[in-house]
């Protein structure tokens, strides 16, 4: 009789119930299910998180922009004030040269007028001395006060030692045999004669009159009144006496008074010199 070889023999596998099987299935499809759901909220929780990153870096951005806009404005606010500093100190210099000009000018302006009183002044005492005929300087006295006073009308009195008044020996706007004598002490021209001092109004000149000069001027020599010049109104365009006119007004009242002087005596003694002994004994 044969025999069966011997070997090993496959185990028997046990047969699944149903019901587990059934939960087995259940088990996986829910466990892949809640895997999906797991992963499906995952993916959307990155995709949150990823558009919460945009929008950080979107404020970041902006906050960026803001920081170099407000560092830009901080440094365009710090120029404008180094800016405004520069123009304060550019119109502080403005001024000063404005008002340095100002006094340049003002000072010009002064050395200007005392160029043109030095050369009136000038001008008139040249005049006076520029002749010994005594019709001659009437003329050029008469010229000077037309001319340098303004005077519209105005008349030249000389002194009468013999009776002790004025005789009106030239006038301008006023015939002279219209005037009558002046005795020493009345009225204006005869106080201005006594006293020595010169008068004028003070304002409108232009409306004074024969009996109210609108100046009297004595012509003294070595302290003797020996004439007054009496303006009696000024043009219209000179409606008041300025300082030029009262420098002129004492040049006119020594000058005038040495040259008619001289000029009368040099009428009476004619044209000769006479002898140079009274002068070499001065020494």
């Amino acid at each position: 009789m044969t025999s069966k070889p011997r070997g090993r023999t496959k185990p028997e596998v046990p047969q699944a119930e149903p019901d587990l099987l059934a939960r087995r299935d259940d088990f996986i499809q829910t466990f892949f299910r809640k895997g999906a759901q797991l992963t499906e909220e995952l993916l959307k929780e990155d995709e949150a998180l990823r558009g919460r990153m945009q929008n950080l870096e979107a404020e970041n951005a902006k906050l960026r922009a803001q920081l170099r806009s407000d560092t830009a404005i901080r440094e365009l606010l710090a120029k404008i004030e180094l800016l405004e500093a520069e123009k304060r100190q550019l119109l502080d210099r403005f001024d000063n040269a404005g008002a340095f000009g100002r006094d340049f000018a003002q000072r010009f302006a002064d050395i200007e007028l005392e160029n043109s009183k030095l050369a009136s002044l000038y001008v008139a005492s040249y005049q006076l001395h520029s002749t010994l005929d005594l019709r001659s300087i009437l003329r050029q006295l008469k010229e000077l006060l037309a001319q340098f006073i303004g005077a519209r009308s105005f008349a030249i009195y000389l002194a009468d030692d013999t009776k002790q008044e004025l005789r009106a020996v030239a006038s301008e706007g006023v015939p002279v045999a219209s005037l009558r004598p002046v005795v020493a002490g009345t009225g204006p021209i005869g106080r201005a004669w006594n006293s020595g001092h010169a008068t004028w109004v003070d304002g409108d000149s232009t409306a004074g009159s024969v009996g109210a000069p609108a100046a009297c001027i004595p012509m003294r020599l070595d302290e003797r009144s020996v004439g007054v010049i009496a303006v009696f109104a000024t043009f219209e365009q000179k409606p008041e006496f300025v300082e030029l006119d009262f420098e002129l007004f004492r040049l006119l009242g020594a000058h005038a008074a040495s040259a008619l002087a001289a000029a009368r005596l040099f009428a009476q003694h004619g044209t000769r010199i006479g002898p140079l002994e009274p002068f070499l004994e001065l020494e």
